[in-house]
């Protein structure tokens, strides 16, 4: 069984695949450099803050898709 990917990884895929620059990204978000580098390198997490608006910035979101006991939705 494949493991699912984190929310951290997710952004940071989204950060090193995007062909827009740290300041452009800083300037785009307002999510500073200094933060965005060593984030990118898998050196440091980012605040929640930053991360909802790096998530917003590129279209992703978190969602739920099972219950508490491990039921799927919609059942």
């Amino acid at each position: 069984m494949a493991t699912k990917m984190t929310i951290t990884e997710s952004l940071r895929i989204a950060v090193n695949e995007s062909e827009i620059s740290f300041l452009a990204l800083e300037r785009e978000t307002g999510v500073i450099r200094q933060s965005l580098m060593p984030f990118a390198r898998g050196e440091a997490s980012l605040s929640l803050a930053a991360a909802d608006k790096l998530a917003e910035y590129f279209g992703l979101e978190l969602r739920p898709v099972s219950t508490r006991r491990g039921e799927r939705k919609g059942k």
